[in-house]
């Protein structure tokens, strides 16, 4: 989710589409201030970009050689991949295309565009996560979709070829926004050799914080796991890291939020 700096150019309440999948779950209506949706880049960039898609590749050819590597090893347990959904399996940003479009925000037509369970895969995903089954490697789906949401989501998966994609390979949100426990469940029968997100959250419960500083501190502190056991997808255009970003308070009409943003960009 990253690294578009381009839709900071005019600023509203980015609570409309930090998670739109179930992170955060705030409803707040879009309010643009002068020019460009914020977040009007950060979704063209992901629906055009070569280098978005490059990137999507990047991730599952560099997870596919750690999973080689991970089969060289002996295990006591089965093995096991735990991936987060969206934006990470299944592609949701024509929901954020739409809501620019329609000037509208979470969780406004979120339902129908799920119940409609016909988001495409990201690239590299399908081929990497048949390449694990037929290897023996089970997968889960552990994502913060409501609950209500799961036989659209398994029909969603099964219509797009993804493997292990039934009732008790997807864990959905049926409370909490953590995800730590369902993991754990995950964790009492199998090995996991492998967790794949576009949030942080969706690898330890230590980035369930909205604090910048430990957000980046447990980064560096875990750095020799990204990559590794940990692949990240990119998203720029929601996540648990608007919540966390400085001078960030949804609660700010649009001028004042824009203003103090821009107090805390580093510039030369």
């Amino acid at each position: 989710m990253k690294k578009i700096t381009h839709f900071f150019i005019t600023v509203t309440f980015f609570a409309a589409f930090v998670s739109a999948c179930g992170t955060s779950q705030k409803t707040t209506v879009n309010h643009q201030v002068n020019g460009a949706h914020p977040t009007l880049y950060a979704t063209l960039y992901q629906q055009f970009a070569a280098e978005y898609k490059a990137l999507c590749y990047q991730a599952y050819s560099l997870a596919d050689l750690r999973l080689k590597q991970a089969l060289e090893k002996n295990y006591d347990k089965p093995l096991a991949i735990i991936l987060d959904i969206d934006e990470t399996v299944l592609d949701n940003i024509p929901y954020q295309a739409a809501a620019i479009k329609g000037d509208f925000g979470y969780p406004v037509q979120w339902a129908e565009w799920m119940e409609k369970a016909d988001a495409e895969p990201l690239a590299g995903v399908v081929s990497f996560l048949q390449k694990a089954s037929d290897l023996g490697v089970e997968i889960f789906y552990v994502s913060n979709r409501k609950e209500t949401f799961k036989e659209a989501t398994i029909r969603n998966l099964k219509d797009k070829q993804l493997p292990f994609a039934d009732n008790d390979h997807v864990l959905l949100r049926q409370s909490s926004t953590e995800k730590e426990s369902r993991r754990a469940l995950i964790k009492e029968k199998f090995e996991v050799i492998m967790l794949v997100g576009d949030n942080l959250g969706d690898f330890d419960a230590i980035f369930e914080v909205t604090d910048a500083t430990k957000r980046m501190n447990n980064t560096i502190e875990n750095k020799n796991l990204f990559g590794d056991r940990w692949i990240v997808l990119p998203n720029a255009a929601y996540g648990s890291w608007v919540d966390a970003l400085p001078g960030y308070n949804q609660n700010l009409p649009p001028q004042a939020l824009s203003d103090t943003l821009k107090a805390h960009l580093k510039g030369f």
